[in-house]
Protein backbone atom coordinates (compact mmCIF):
# COMPACT_ATOMS: atom_id res chain seq x y z
CA UNK A 1 0.00 0.00 0.00
CA UNK A 2 1.27 3.22 -0.78
CA UNK A 3 2.84 5.37 2.09
CA UNK A 4 -0.23 8.57 2.92
CA UNK A 5 0.34 11.63 4.80
CA UNK A 6 -2.98 12.93 6.50
CA UNK A 7 -4.13 15.56 8.84
CA UNK A 8 -5.88 15.64 11.75
CA UNK A 9 -9.04 18.59 12.21
CA UNK A 10 -12.40 18.68 13.05
CA UNK A 11 -13.53 17.85 9.36
CA UNK A 12 -13.10 15.24 7.27
CA UNK A 13 -8.93 13.65 7.35
CA UNK A 14 -7.70 14.55 3.65
CA UNK A 15 -5.03 11.85 2.92
CA UNK A 16 -2.55 12.39 -0.08
CA UNK A 17 -0.08 9.80 -1.84
CA UNK A 18 3.55 10.66 -1.05
CA UNK A 19 5.08 12.88 -4.24
CA UNK A 20 6.65 9.78 -5.85
CA UNK A 21 3.35 8.43 -6.11
CA UNK A 22 1.32 11.39 -7.75
CA UNK A 23 0.20 11.37 -11.20
CA UNK A 24 1.32 14.57 -12.54
CA UNK A 25 0.49 17.17 -12.86
CA UNK A 26 0.62 18.27 -9.12
CA UNK A 27 -1.58 21.05 -9.24
CA UNK A 28 -4.10 21.82 -12.31
CA UNK A 29 -6.06 25.62 -12.14
CA UNK A 30 -8.88 25.42 -14.70
CA UNK A 31 -10.54 28.34 -15.61
CA UNK A 32 -10.23 30.52 -11.97
CA UNK A 33 -12.19 33.51 -11.69
CA UNK A 34 -11.40 35.95 -8.76
CA UNK A 35 -13.71 38.89 -8.44
CA UNK A 36 -13.77 41.58 -5.64
CA UNK A 37 -16.73 44.00 -4.63
CA UNK A 38 -16.30 47.54 -3.83
CA UNK A 39 -17.65 50.78 -3.44
CA UNK A 40 -17.01 51.46 -7.53
CA UNK A 41 -17.80 47.96 -8.97
CA UNK A 42 -16.32 44.38 -9.02
CA UNK A 43 -12.84 44.24 -9.93
CA UNK A 44 -11.91 41.19 -11.26
CA UNK A 45 -8.54 40.57 -10.24
CA UNK A 46 -8.33 37.00 -11.93
CA UNK A 47 -10.16 36.46 -14.94
CA UNK A 48 -10.00 32.80 -16.78
CA UNK A 49 -7.29 31.71 -15.70
CA UNK A 50 -5.68 28.08 -16.34
CA UNK A 51 -2.54 26.52 -15.54
CA UNK A 52 -0.63 23.56 -14.75
CA UNK A 53 2.12 22.66 -12.60
CA UNK A 54 4.15 19.13 -12.87
CA UNK A 55 5.55 18.13 -8.90
CA UNK A 56 9.19 19.06 -8.85
CA UNK A 57 9.21 21.45 -11.53
CA UNK A 58 9.04 25.43 -11.46
CA UNK A 59 6.79 28.02 -12.85
CA UNK A 60 7.11 31.54 -12.94
CA UNK A 61 4.21 34.07 -12.73
CA UNK A 62 5.56 37.59 -14.09
CA UNK A 63 3.81 40.42 -14.70
CA UNK A 64 3.39 44.75 -13.65
CA UNK A 65 2.12 45.08 -10.24
CA UNK A 66 -1.57 44.84 -10.06
CA UNK A 67 -1.50 42.31 -12.97
CA UNK A 68 -3.27 40.00 -10.49
CA UNK A 69 -0.29 37.71 -9.95
CA UNK A 70 -0.78 37.68 -5.72
CA UNK A 71 -4.15 37.16 -5.91
CA UNK A 72 -4.26 34.32 -8.13
CA UNK A 73 -1.30 32.55 -5.60
CA UNK A 74 -3.35 32.99 -2.63
CA UNK A 75 -6.56 31.94 -4.49
CA UNK A 76 -4.97 28.82 -5.33
CA UNK A 77 -4.16 28.33 -1.25
CA UNK A 78 -7.41 29.42 -0.74
CA UNK A 79 -5.99 32.49 1.10
CA UNK A 80 -9.05 35.05 0.53
CA UNK A 81 -11.19 37.13 2.66
CA UNK A 82 -14.58 35.84 3.75
CA UNK A 83 -16.59 38.69 2.52
CA UNK A 84 -17.45 40.25 -1.26
CA UNK A 85 -15.30 38.13 -2.96
CA UNK A 86 -16.55 36.38 -6.13
CA UNK A 87 -14.47 33.06 -6.90
CA UNK A 88 -15.41 30.67 -9.49
CA UNK A 89 -13.74 27.85 -11.60
CA UNK A 90 -11.42 24.66 -10.23
CA UNK A 91 -7.95 24.26 -8.70
CA UNK A 92 -6.71 20.39 -8.48
CA UNK A 93 -4.23 19.89 -6.03
CA UNK A 94 -2.65 16.01 -5.38
CA UNK A 95 -6.33 14.89 -7.01
CA UNK A 96 -8.06 17.14 -4.12
CA UNK A 97 -10.11 19.97 -5.48
CA UNK A 98 -9.50 22.84 -3.24
CA UNK A 99 -12.14 25.35 -4.10
CA UNK A 100 -15.23 23.12 -2.32
CA UNK A 101 -12.47 22.21 0.49
CA UNK A 102 -14.36 23.89 4.16
CA UNK A 103 -11.88 26.15 6.67
CA UNK A 104 -10.87 22.73 8.89
CA UNK A 105 -9.69 20.79 5.34
CA UNK A 106 -7.81 23.50 4.20
CA UNK A 107 -5.76 24.34 7.37
CA UNK A 108 -4.68 20.46 6.75
CA UNK A 109 -3.26 21.30 3.49
CA UNK A 110 -1.80 24.69 4.42
CA UNK A 111 1.57 24.36 5.43
CA UNK A 112 1.78 20.29 5.22
CA UNK A 113 1.13 19.94 1.89
CA UNK A 114 1.60 23.59 0.10
CA UNK A 115 2.73 26.60 1.63
CA UNK A 116 3.31 30.23 0.40
CA UNK A 117 5.97 32.54 0.87
CA UNK A 118 5.01 36.02 1.06
CA UNK A 119 6.14 38.77 -0.03
CA UNK A 120 6.68 40.93 3.17
CA UNK A 121 8.03 38.79 5.73
CA UNK A 122 8.05 42.28 8.55
CA UNK A 123 4.20 42.01 8.07
CA UNK A 124 4.01 38.06 7.62
CA UNK A 125 5.69 37.47 10.82
CA UNK A 126 4.40 37.76 13.86
CA UNK A 127 6.63 40.91 15.94
CA UNK A 128 5.62 39.75 19.07
CA UNK A 129 6.70 35.85 18.72
CA UNK A 130 9.75 34.39 18.87
CA UNK A 131 10.79 32.95 15.24
CA UNK A 132 11.29 29.52 16.81
CA UNK A 133 7.60 29.37 17.97
CA UNK A 134 6.28 30.58 14.85
CA UNK A 135 8.10 27.27 13.34
CA UNK A 136 7.03 25.07 15.92
CA UNK A 137 3.51 25.04 15.46
CA UNK A 138 3.52 23.92 12.20
CA UNK A 139 5.31 20.98 13.39
CA UNK A 140 3.44 20.09 16.47
CA UNK A 141 0.33 20.36 14.55
CA UNK A 142 1.07 18.85 11.22
CA UNK A 143 3.67 16.33 11.95
CA UNK A 144 2.39 15.75 16.24
CA UNK A 145 5.67 16.23 17.35
CA UNK A 146 6.54 17.10 21.07
CA UNK A 147 7.91 20.28 22.36
CA UNK A 148 11.76 19.32 22.72
CA UNK A 149 11.55 17.69 18.85
CA UNK A 150 10.12 20.45 17.31
CA UNK A 151 12.36 23.04 19.10
CA UNK A 152 15.31 20.72 17.70
CA UNK A 153 14.00 20.72 14.09
CA UNK A 154 13.42 24.06 14.25
CA UNK A 155 16.95 25.00 15.31
CA UNK A 156 18.05 22.53 12.14
CA UNK A 157 15.44 24.20 9.93
CA UNK A 158 17.19 27.37 10.72
CA UNK A 159 20.84 25.79 9.80
CA UNK A 160 19.21 23.99 6.50
CA UNK A 161 19.05 27.89 5.18
CA UNK A 162 21.71 29.13 6.28
CA UNK A 163 20.87 31.23 9.36
CA UNK A 164 24.34 31.51 11.69
CA UNK A 165 24.08 30.69 15.70
CA UNK A 166 20.53 29.26 15.07
CA UNK A 167 20.69 27.41 18.88
CA UNK A 168 20.65 31.41 19.63
CA UNK A 169 18.40 32.93 16.92
CA UNK A 170 15.43 30.64 17.23
CA UNK A 171 15.27 32.43 20.59
CA UNK A 172 15.44 35.80 18.55
CA UNK A 173 12.12 38.16 17.38
CA UNK A 174 11.62 39.21 13.62
CA UNK A 175 12.94 42.65 14.56
CA UNK A 176 16.51 41.19 15.55
CA UNK A 177 16.88 39.96 12.39
CA UNK A 178 17.67 41.81 8.81
CA UNK A 179 16.31 41.66 5.62
CA UNK A 180 17.59 38.66 4.29
CA UNK A 181 17.46 36.87 7.57
CA UNK A 182 13.78 37.10 7.83
CA UNK A 183 13.69 35.89 4.68
CA UNK A 184 15.62 32.84 5.48
CA UNK A 185 13.19 32.12 8.86
CA UNK A 186 9.88 32.58 6.34
CA UNK A 187 11.21 29.62 3.67
CA UNK A 188 12.19 27.68 6.87
CA UNK A 189 8.61 28.03 8.17
CA UNK A 190 7.18 27.25 4.51
CA UNK A 191 9.22 24.14 3.94
CA UNK A 192 9.21 22.98 8.00
CA UNK A 193 6.58 20.02 7.00
CA UNK A 194 7.88 19.31 3.91
CA UNK A 195 5.37 20.23 1.27
CA UNK A 196 4.51 19.42 -2.09
CA UNK A 197 3.91 22.79 -3.31
CA UNK A 198 5.51 26.09 -2.37
CA UNK A 199 4.03 29.71 -3.25
CA UNK A 200 6.87 32.21 -3.57
CA UNK A 201 5.45 34.97 -3.89
CA UNK A 202 7.95 38.00 -4.42
CA UNK A 203 10.15 36.48 -2.07
CA UNK A 204 13.10 38.89 -3.23
CA UNK A 205 11.44 42.33 -2.32
CA UNK A 206 13.32 44.89 -0.66
CA UNK A 207 16.48 42.71 -0.76
CA UNK A 208 19.60 43.52 -2.35
CA UNK A 209 20.94 42.07 -5.35
CA UNK A 210 23.31 40.00 -3.76
CA UNK A 211 20.87 38.94 -1.12
CA UNK A 212 18.58 38.13 -3.55
CA UNK A 213 20.85 35.44 -5.31
CA UNK A 214 20.92 33.83 -1.56
CA UNK A 215 17.47 33.25 -1.03
CA UNK A 216 16.55 32.37 -4.76
CA UNK A 217 19.92 29.72 -4.87
CA UNK A 218 18.50 28.88 -1.29
CA UNK A 219 14.88 27.80 -2.71
CA UNK A 220 16.57 26.05 -5.60
CA UNK A 221 18.18 23.59 -3.32
CA UNK A 222 15.59 23.29 -1.45
CA UNK A 223 13.37 22.24 -3.94
CA UNK A 224 15.55 20.45 -5.71
CA UNK A 225 16.68 18.00 -2.43
CA UNK A 226 12.83 17.83 -1.16
CA UNK A 227 11.46 17.24 -5.06
CA UNK A 228 9.12 20.30 -4.39
CA UNK A 229 7.27 22.00 -7.48
CA UNK A 230 7.64 25.65 -6.74
CA UNK A 231 5.38 28.55 -8.25
CA UNK A 232 7.67 31.64 -8.40
CA UNK A 233 5.41 35.04 -8.33
CA UNK A 234 7.57 37.57 -9.61
CA UNK A 235 7.41 41.08 -11.60
CA UNK A 236 10.91 40.78 -12.90
CA UNK A 237 11.29 38.12 -16.30
CA UNK A 238 15.43 38.59 -15.64
CA UNK A 239 14.73 36.54 -12.08
CA UNK A 240 12.20 33.59 -13.87
CA UNK A 241 14.87 33.49 -17.16
CA UNK A 242 17.48 30.98 -15.05
CA UNK A 243 15.26 29.25 -12.64
CA UNK A 244 11.75 28.37 -14.05
CA UNK A 245 11.18 25.84 -16.35
CA UNK A 246 8.39 27.42 -17.75
CA UNK A 247 6.84 31.08 -17.61
CA UNK A 248 3.13 32.26 -17.68
CA UNK A 249 2.38 36.54 -18.10
CA UNK A 250 0.17 37.97 -16.72
CA UNK A 251 -1.89 41.01 -17.15
CA UNK A 252 -4.76 42.98 -16.29
CA UNK A 253 -6.06 39.76 -14.92
CA UNK A 254 -5.06 37.28 -17.32
CA UNK A 255 -2.41 35.16 -18.86
CA UNK A 256 -1.74 36.31 -22.11
CA UNK A 257 1.31 34.30 -22.94
CA UNK A 258 2.47 30.83 -21.28
CA UNK A 259 5.62 28.79 -22.51
CA UNK A 260 9.17 26.80 -21.38
CA UNK A 261 11.16 29.45 -20.77
CA UNK A 262 13.38 28.82 -23.65
CA UNK A 263 10.81 29.33 -26.22
CA UNK A 264 9.56 32.19 -24.48
CA UNK A 265 12.78 34.09 -24.95
CA UNK A 266 13.02 32.81 -28.21
CA UNK A 267 9.65 32.71 -29.71
CA UNK A 268 8.03 35.63 -28.75
CA UNK A 269 4.56 36.33 -29.33
CA UNK A 270 3.07 38.68 -26.97
CA UNK A 271 4.01 42.37 -27.29
CA UNK A 272 3.38 42.85 -23.80
CA UNK A 273 5.75 39.91 -22.83
CA UNK A 274 8.32 41.50 -25.15
CA UNK A 275 7.80 45.08 -23.49
CA UNK A 276 8.68 43.15 -19.84
CA UNK A 277 11.47 41.76 -21.46
CA UNK A 278 12.93 45.64 -23.08
CA UNK A 279 12.84 46.10 -19.45
CA UNK A 280 15.67 43.90 -18.07
CA UNK A 281 18.19 46.29 -17.20
CA UNK A 282 21.63 45.02 -19.47
CA UNK A 283 24.97 44.98 -18.00
CA UNK A 284 26.66 45.67 -21.35
CA UNK A 285 24.57 49.49 -21.13
CA UNK A 286 26.96 51.80 -20.44
CA UNK A 287 26.69 54.30 -17.07
CA UNK A 288 23.39 56.49 -17.55
CA UNK A 289 21.45 55.03 -20.01
CA UNK A 290 17.99 55.57 -19.88
CA UNK A 291 15.82 51.91 -18.60
CA UNK A 292 13.05 51.50 -21.14
CA UNK A 293 9.60 51.60 -19.55
CA UNK A 294 5.95 50.50 -20.70
CA UNK A 295 4.06 53.71 -21.79
CA UNK A 296 0.53 54.18 -20.24
CA UNK A 297 -0.62 52.11 -17.16
CA UNK A 298 -2.53 49.00 -16.58
CA UNK A 299 -6.24 48.69 -17.27
CA UNK A 300 -9.29 49.63 -14.48
CA UNK A 301 -10.73 46.37 -13.85
CA UNK A 302 -13.88 47.12 -12.91
CA UNK A 303 -14.05 48.50 -16.50
CA UNK A 304 -11.69 46.89 -18.73
CA UNK A 305 -11.16 48.22 -21.83
CA UNK A 306 -13.14 46.66 -24.59
CA UNK A 307 -11.05 44.51 -27.05
CA UNK A 308 -7.36 44.06 -26.10
CA UNK A 309 -6.39 45.12 -22.48
CA UNK A 310 -3.03 45.56 -23.67
CA UNK A 311 -4.03 47.72 -27.07
CA UNK A 312 -4.06 51.00 -25.63
CA UNK A 313 -0.37 50.44 -24.41
CA UNK A 314 0.89 48.73 -27.72
CA UNK A 315 2.58 50.03 -30.26
CA UNK A 316 0.90 47.46 -32.86
CA UNK A 317 -2.52 47.74 -31.96
CA UNK A 318 -4.53 47.76 -34.81
CA UNK A 319 -8.42 48.41 -34.95
CA UNK A 320 -8.97 44.64 -34.23
CA UNK A 321 -7.17 45.05 -31.09
CA UNK A 322 -9.51 47.65 -29.96
CA UNK A 323 -12.82 45.78 -31.11
CA UNK A 324 -12.28 42.11 -30.32
CA UNK A 325 -10.62 40.29 -27.36
CA UNK A 326 -7.87 37.64 -28.23
CA UNK A 327 -8.37 34.41 -27.13
CA UNK A 328 -5.56 32.22 -26.02
CA UNK A 329 -4.42 29.81 -29.20
CA UNK A 330 -1.74 27.75 -29.36
CA UNK A 331 1.97 28.38 -31.33
CA UNK A 332 4.35 26.61 -33.53
CA UNK A 333 4.63 24.08 -30.16
CA UNK A 334 1.60 22.74 -28.24
CA UNK A 335 3.07 24.01 -25.04
CA UNK A 336 2.74 27.29 -26.52
CA UNK A 337 -0.32 29.67 -26.53
CA UNK A 338 -0.63 33.36 -26.60
CA UNK A 339 -3.08 36.01 -26.68
CA UNK A 340 -2.73 38.42 -29.45
CA UNK A 341 -4.12 38.87 -33.01
CA UNK A 342 -0.66 39.88 -34.70
CA UNK A 343 1.54 38.08 -32.29
CA UNK A 344 5.55 39.23 -32.81
CA UNK A 345 6.40 36.21 -34.81
CA UNK A 346 4.61 38.27 -37.73
CA UNK A 347 6.73 40.97 -37.40
CA UNK A 348 10.72 40.08 -37.21
CA UNK A 349 13.24 42.31 -38.36
CA UNK A 350 15.34 40.99 -41.02
CA UNK A 351 17.91 41.55 -38.40
CA UNK A 352 15.48 39.20 -35.68
CA UNK A 353 15.18 42.18 -33.21
CA UNK A 354 11.32 41.48 -32.53
CA UNK A 355 12.56 38.39 -30.18
CA UNK A 356 15.40 36.71 -28.26
CA UNK A 357 17.30 33.99 -29.11
CA UNK A 358 17.51 30.90 -26.36
CA UNK A 359 20.92 31.86 -25.94
CA UNK A 360 20.09 35.70 -24.31
CA UNK A 361 18.17 33.97 -21.53
CA UNK A 362 21.50 33.78 -19.40
CA UNK A 363 22.62 37.16 -21.04
CA UNK A 364 19.70 39.43 -20.51
CA UNK A 365 19.03 38.38 -17.01
CA UNK A 366 20.63 39.72 -14.28
CA UNK A 367 22.86 37.82 -11.98
CA UNK A 368 19.78 36.75 -9.18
Amino acid sequence: MSARRSGRSAGRTLEFLDVTDLADPLLVVNDLHTSFRSGRGTVHAVDGVSLTVSRGKTLGIVGESGSGKTVLARSIMGLLPTRDVIRSGTVQFAGHEMTTMAPAQLRQVWGAQMSMIFQDPMTALNPVVRIGRQITDSLRLHLHMDRREANATAVELLRSVGIPSPEERVRWYPFQLSGGMRQRVMIAIALACAPRLVLADEPTTGLDVSVQAQILDLLEAMQNERHMAVVLVTHDLGVVAKRADEIAVMYAGRIVERAPTRTLFAHTHMPYTRALMDSIPRLANPSGTRLQAIGGRPPDLIHPPKGCRFAPRCAYAQDKCRESDPPLRTAASSDHVFACWFPLVDRVSADGSATSSASEVDREAPSS
